[in-house]
């Protein structure tokens, strides 16, 4: 990966990820800009709705990891794409490993309180070896 392709990336990497106490677990959330956030509560509010959430990774074998998020709603014809910065989120996709849930949020939100939208991920197992393949991507090739 060129210096030139790695800049590309990081201009592209989504700087909101968090995460929040609920019932005592520690919960990933990634925090959409507000109108977006709005939009997609406008368009699945009160329906019954699934989330397909896929983890694609990219890694340059030299110890940088970025992990493109694709959330695909099945109501209201969402997809949201979103690109992490694994090497600084480790913890983001540990948490996501051990709850097998996202959250979604706002930037005005109470993280955790309000505004939330929880996304239980129907295949703990595809998180799993996701964390490894970023884990194992965050060395260097000697």
């Amino acid at each position: 990966m060129s210096n030139d392709e790695m800049k590309k990336l990081m201009n592209k990497v989504h700087l909101g990820v968090t995460s929040f106490n609920y019932n005592g677990t520690q919960v990933p959330c990634i925090i959409l800009d507000e109108k977006k956030f709005d939009e997609i509560m406008a368009k699945i509010a009160g329906k019954p709705v699934s989330v397909d959430t896929n983890l694609n990774i990219l890694q340059d074998g030299l110890g940088h990891v970025f992990v493109e998020v694709v959330l695909t709603f099945s109501q209201g014809d969402i997809e949201e794409k979103l690109l992490l910065y694994a090497n600084e989120s480790i913890a983001f996709f540990e948490s996501l490993e051990s709850t097998a849930m996202l959250a979604l949020s706002s930037p005005r939100s109470q993280v955790g309180k309000e505004n939330v939208f929880m996304i239980q991920l129907p295949r703990p197992e595809k998180i799993t070896n996701a964390l490894e393949i970023i884990k194992k991507g965050l060395v260097p090739k000697k």
